[in-house]
């Protein structure tokens, strides 16, 4: 009879089988194998292992077994239980069997079979039987099942001893493990479930020995006969009688499966939270809908969104179309199979569901469905496509969910779940959880698909208000690039713009609106139209950007006067504005709260231009102020708007961007165009997080001998002179045939500037691709056009000048005004 084994003292049984658990250093030790007959067996039925429990059951050595068929030591053809099994293909058996000693004597043997997966590198099959089964039950027994029963609420029991032989077994353990108590008495617990979760309890159960404590685990079993995989939740505690002294152990398991796949449901639920919507591509949300379900829920998951779609900017009222297939585009799919070889058909491929169809049905009925394949009306859309009905055999696929894609009442599409490797069908379950995540994603998927709507209107909206071609003029060279977002930003309010002036000039913008989408392109072709205009009228740069400042403050004065329903409220932006005059080398700049630009000398050096500070575009609290410098001839003009030196996604630094800048400039580059290309690939990632904006200007500078300046007298007997001087200047350059024009023109304006005007009086030629004639006069008083009465006798001086000319104009300066006709001349 065994002993107590009691903690704390190292007690040895009066029995040559037990001792104290804390002088056990092996599990060996404590469980007794020779206890245990054990026979390990190959595919063949010939003997691969037999311990010292078979040989004390049997009488034969290991020497003499190994390699020998079992069925030699069978005593009768026919087990005295049970029938002889077909043991091909059955998970385990168990049964009495008739077998012969070594002495010729018959025995009865009670056996459990375990049957192992190929290619696990075990051996076939396990035949256990307990040594212990036929020894008379100790009074203890009935002790221990008192306690165990009285002191555990679970509902499957057992109760083992102190050398882990199964004792007792409620029937919920007997239910559990589809064997009777008699079946399992005397085996231990990792020889009655042979897989890694015995072996794990039976090290908690011999961890509840050696310290006492209780232990906890959670094992997944399917067992035998089952097709689902049960989720237990496992107790194991010491019994101890009335002095504390360990007796045996009691392994309680309560079946948390629904427990167990509700908090499955409910973390897949999370997941799909965490992960889908993560971009706003529409394939990308959808793949990211496969991904999260594969394998957690289905085999094969596939998304497939109307084809419709591809041609209308809104879902159609229907989901299916009156007459006629419903017609679905695949934008993804996953597989647990590597190349999804059971889908019928590929990412981007458009197929074609008759009426009848598991699709075609669920959309029609706004609700999900749940098939098997031999339900008849699966069957009978099957028979009609032999394609996917010879994928559905070749696979196995036995379970099917069509689950429609609607976001705001509209429908998008339909998500297909399918199971085959899986071998349990999908339940009610498994459809208002794959309702559940067909929903968010759905959501998810019509957020990207507005959103590339939107985009692509605001892009085509911001590509039409820029800049189709930069004009030609003689000041600078000019290259540009524009990138709009790539990420969730979406298209933003950045511009750029080369401005023809008068006197060979040239003015430089780029700027930058708050914001993104149709309402920031919309407000950049204003701002681009406000600066235009103010720059017509030869506004210097500092008064230029107070004036767009106005123009921001009342747009944001409107917007919030609005109904909000399209605007965000708020208006600002950030401008550079630059005027470059090739015939003093000289450029203006002025910002507004735009970053600096970079100035590129000809020995390759890069400087930032220091502006003074000044706040955005539409904050009206402080003066623009403007900057002045010389430029040798060659320069470059490098303006740029801020995403190209900021990545907030990278977070990178703003003094690093600009370092970036500023050794990419610094390298040679064959052409403008080719600097423009290498600037943006050291500084952008592949999809910038913001738009971005980039001009480099080359300057020019024109010769002494392109210009000529004479000083007028305040008198109207030099007209005449000066005529004569700019015939002999025109015949110098080689433009006799101006020779009309040009004297009319200085004549007209000279005059008016002699009557009407204030001295100084100055004439400046300018000759480059064109001829431009300036008048400048102290006066204040800017000229205009009009219509001539029958008897006046002037005021058609001006007019005439206009129909004369290409272009002409007037600009304000410091001290008086410039009147100024521009023509084009034919050069020779």
């Amino acid at each position: 009879m065994e002993q107590p084994v009691t903690v704390g003292r190292a007690t040895r049984s009066l029995g040559a089988e037990s001792e104290a658990p804390e002088a056990l250093t092996d599990l060996g030790d404590l469980v007794g194998e020779s206890l245990t007959a054990r026979v390990t067996l190959d595919e063949q039925g010939r003997v691969t292992g037999w311990n010292t429990g078979a040989e004390r059951l049997l009488g034969y050595a290991a020497r003499q077994m190994t390699g020998r068929r079992a069925a030699d030591l069978l005593a009768e053809p026919i087990p005295v239980r049970g029938g002889l099994p077909t043991l091909a293909g059955l998970p385990r058996w168990n049964g009495d069997v008739a077998l012969r000693h070594h002495d010729g004597r018959k025995l009865t043997v009670r056996v459990l079979a375990h049957h192992r997966e190929p290619g696990t590198g075990a051996p076939a099959w396990l035949l256990l039987s307990a040594l212990t089964r036929g020894q008379p039950r100790p009074a203890l027994d009935e002790s221990l099942v008192s306690w165990s029963f009285a002191q555990s609420p679970c509902c499957a029991l057992a109760v083992y001893d102190t050398r882990l032989r199964l004792r007792r077994a409620n029937e919920g353990m007997e239910r559990a493990m589809a064997l009777t108590e008699e079946e399992m008495l005397g085996l231990r617990v990792s020889e009655i479930v042979d897989n890694e979760a015995g072996e794990r309890a039976e090290r908690s159960m011999a961890r509840v020995l050696r310290t006492g404590e209780p232990q906890y685990e959670e094992n997944y079993l399917r067992a035998p006969g089952e097709t689902r995989e049960h989720a237990w939740s496992v107790f194991e505690s010491a019994l101890r009688d009335a002095e504390g002294t360990i007796r045996g152990v009691c392994l309680a398991a309560h079946d948390m499966t629904e427990r167990f796949w509700a908090r499955k449901r409910l973390q897949l639920i999370a997941e799909a939270g965490r992960r889908i919507g993560s971009t706003l591509d529409v394939t990308r949300t959808a793949q990211e809908l496969t991904d999260v379900t594969v394998p957690d829920l289905a085999d094969f998951v596939s998304v497939d969104l109307l084809a419709a779609l591809d041609d209308t900017p809104e879902p159609r009222a229907r989901a299916v179309p009156a007459d006629g297939p419903l017609l679905l585009r695949r934008v993804a799919l996953r597989s647990v199979t590597p190349g999804a070889p059971e889908a019928v058909v590929a990412p981007g491929e458009v197929d074609s569901y008759p009426e009848g169809s598991a699709p075609y049905e669920s959309l029609r009925a706004g609700r999900a469905t749940l098939n098997q394949v031999t339900d008849t009306a699966l069957a009978a859309w099957l028979a009609h496509d032999p394609a996917r009905a010879e994928r559905i055999r070749a696979f196995g696929i036995h379970s099917v969910m069509t689950v429609p894609l609607v976001a705001r009442g509209t429908t998008l599409g339909v998500v297909f779940f399918v199971r085959h490797r899986n071998p349990d069908s999908f339940r009610h379950d498994d459809l208002v959880l794959a309702g559940e995540l067909a929903a968010r994603a759905a959501v998810s998927i019509d957020n990207a698909r507005r959103y590339t709507r939107e985009r692509a209107t605001a892009v085509t909206l911001q590509r039409s208000l820029l800049p189709q071609r930069l004009p030609r003029q003689a000041a600078v060279e000019v290259a540009s690039r524009y990138l709009p977002a790539g990420g969730h930003a979406g298209v933003g309010g950045d511009w750029f713009d080369v401005i023809p002036l008068s006197g060979a000039r040239v003015a430089l913008v780029v700027g930058d609106v708050v914001g993104h989408g149709l309402h920031a392109s919309a407000t950049m072709g204003r701002l681009r139209t406000a600066v235009r205009t103010l720059a017509d009228i030869d506004l210097p740069c500092d008064e230029l950007l107070t004036h767009l400042d106005d123009l921001v403050a009342r747009l944001s004065v409107e917007e919030e006067g609005g109904d909000g329903a399209e605007t965000s409220g708020d208006v600002g932006a950030t401008c550079l504005y630059a005027v470059y005059d090739p015939v003093s080398r000289r450029c203006c700049f002025a910002g507004a709260g735009h970053p600096a630009p970079a100035v590129v000398s000809p020995d390759g050096s890069v400087e930032l231009t220091e502006l003074p500070a000044a706040p955005p575009l539409g904050v009206g609290s402080l003066p623009y102020e403007a900057t002045e410098v010389v430029l040798p001839e060659g320069s470059l003009l490098v303006l740029y708007t801020n995403g190209l030196i900021e990545d907030r996604d990278r977070e990178r630094d703003l003094d690093a961007g600009v370092h970036r800048l500023r050794e990419s400039l610094a390298r040679p580059a064959p052409s403008l165009d080719a600097l423009c290309d290498t600037v943006l690939a050291d500084l952008l990632p592949q999809r910038p997080a913001d738009d971005v904006a980039l001009l480099v200007a080359r300057t020019r500078a024109l010769d002494a001998n392109q210009v000529a300046t004479w000083a007028v007298p305040d008198d109207p007997s030099a007209v005449a002179q000066t005529r004569k001087d700019v015939v002999a200047q025109l015949e110098r350059w080689g433009l006799s045939d101006a020779v009309f024009v040009t004297e009319l023109v200085v004549s007209e304006l000279v005059t008016n500037a002699i009557r009407h005007a204030q001295p100084p009086i100055q004439l400046r030629l300018i000759h480059d691709n064109t001829l431009i004639c300036e008048v400048s006069d102290g006066g204040n008083t800017a000229p205009h056009l009009r219509r001539a009465r029958t008897y006046d006798e002037g005021g058609r001086g001006l007019l005439l000048v206009a129909q004369l000319t290409g272009r002409w104009g007037t600009r304000q300066g410091a001290w008086g005004k410039t009147i100024w006709a521009e023509q084009t001349i034919s050069l020779q």
